[in-house]
């Protein structure tokens, strides 16, 4: 049985690929050409759509980066979300919660309407038969 070692592609054929799909061109010939599987192609469209083209690298150890202390200084704290985008999610959030106390209300009153049809129902005698009357010998 012999064993096949796995391809490495660069980011630039990854992205080059990529264009060529975005491009409409059939993914399925695609692969073909390039010997790849399909579910590949779209694995890397995915990682290019969530994180750009850095996303592309080689999967493996991170390379180690030497920091300068001109990077360091422009790095700051993280961006933070604008004032009103607070107020909005805090808006939404309780919009969310009044829905979520309608629905139960709504199931609560299905149980109980559920449980009443059960109730009122005939009980049943077990096998489903309808009983024999006796036949009049006339």
């Amino acid at each position: 049985m012999s064993k096949s070692t796995a391809r490495i592609f660069t980011p630039a054929f990854k992205l080059s690929v990529l264009n060529r799909m975005a491009a409409g061109e059939n993914v399925s010939a695609l692969a073909r050409e390039l010997k790849l599987r399909r579910k590949l192609l779209y694995q890397w469209r995915d990682q290019l759509r969530g994180g750009g083209p850095a996303a592309l690298r080689t999967v493996g150890r991170p390379r180690k980066t030497v920091l300068t202390g001109d990077e360091t200084a422009s790095a700051g704290p993280p961006a933070t979300a604008p004032p009103g985008a607070l107020a909005a999610a805090q808006a939404r959030i309780a919009e969310l919660e009044r829905k979520i106390g309608q629905q139960q209300l709504d199931l609560d009153f299905f149980k109980r309407a559920l449980r009443q049809v059960k109730a009122s129902r005939r009980p049943n005698d077990g096998s489903g038969a309808t009983a024999s009357t006796h036949s009049s010998k006339r």
